[in-house]
């Protein structure tokens, strides 16, 4: 239970983003990730401190295999921050939710490319419903979901190898700690060239824009933090259905409250991959029950 309310309480958090990215204006997104890399890791180290945990984090770079699926993270994580973050501040958060609902079925793709997993007929339906909708978007609406394919994938991604390879070994902070010391050189270069080409923007808009940018870390931080605690505790398909909150409050986001445009064909899209997300529930569900089923007979 506390596994599902940390993925929840991750997923809601992720879908309010777009509104607080969108406070940050003039700050652009090369500058954004950059604060929120650097700030997340001032933050990791505070928690660390707090909670004494800087032994496990030592631990951890003892293994090489760790440390090197946590650096792999981290480029997955930084990749779909960065995405993100262009989707947020150019008016494409509609894309963005997009990308979340397709995420779930980049998860159970993956599951079968890279696990080995067999899929179900329902997942089948799901995969190719899916695949319609990103034709049916490019044919009519005229353009490719890049934005959309590069959050899902990426995302499914991070979620694998944090469930697959270090759930069970590495804790919540430690991982977050990790992701974002390897991404740290990143962030300060870029940070750099910001401050080279359009100019830093933190501390040069006023006292709450200032205080704005400075909470990058604790809003990075928090939902992965709860993110990297329900990975450990559900399974990566739980994790999957859970992510749901995120895109629907992306959307209404996007839609209503910033005025994004939605022709005929977007809705078309938006429709087909929401039959997916449902053809995927309904096999979850039945798989679940058939699972139970067999556990109460034996």
């Amino acid at each position: 239970m506390m596994g599902v309310a940390y993925g929840f309480g991750a997923y809601l958090l992720w879908g309010l983003l777009p509104l607080y990215f969108v406070l940050l204006a003039p700050t652009g997104p090369w500058e954004t990730l950059s604060w929120r890399v650097l700030l997340s890791l001032a933050f990791c180290a505070l928690l660390l401190t707090v909670t004494r945990g800087w032994g496990r984090l030592l631990a951890v770079l003892r293994s090489r295999r760790l440390a090197l699926w946590s650096a792999a993270a981290g480029v997955l994580i930084y990749i779909n921050w960065q995405v993100f973050l262009f989707a947020a501040l150019s008016d494409r958060v509609l894309e963005a939710s997009l990308g979340y609902f397709i995420n779930p079925i980049a998860t159970v793709l993956l599951a079968v490319l890279v696990l080995g997993e067999r899929m179900r007929p329902l997942q089948w339906v799901a995969v190719a419903i899916a695949g319609l909708a990103v034709v049916v978007i490019v044919v009519f609406y005229g353009a490719v979901p890049w934005v959309s394919l590069v959050l899902a994938a990426s995302f499914a991604a991070y979620g694998l190898v944090k469930k697959q390879h270090l759930g069970e070994h590495v804790d919540a902070v430690s991982g977050l700690t990790l992701e974002s010391m390897w991404l740290t050189p990143i962030a300060a270069a870029q940070l750099v060239a910001v401050g080279m080409t359009t100019g830093i923007t933190f501390g040069h808009h006023g006292t709450a824009h200032a205080l704005l940018v400075g909470l990058a870390g604790i809003v990075t931080a928090v939902p992965l933090l709860l993110f990297a605690s329900a990975t450990r505790r559900v399974s990566l398909t739980t994790i999957g259905l859970l992510q749901f909150a995120a895109p629907i409050l992306q959307f209404i986001t996007g839609a209503f409250l910033l005025g994004e445009e939605m022709p005929p064909e977007r809705w078309a899209g938006f429709a087909l991959i929401w039959v997916a997300c449902v053809v995927l529930m309904v096999d979850v569900a039945r798989s679940e029950r058939r699972r139970r089923n067999t556990t109460r007979r034996s």
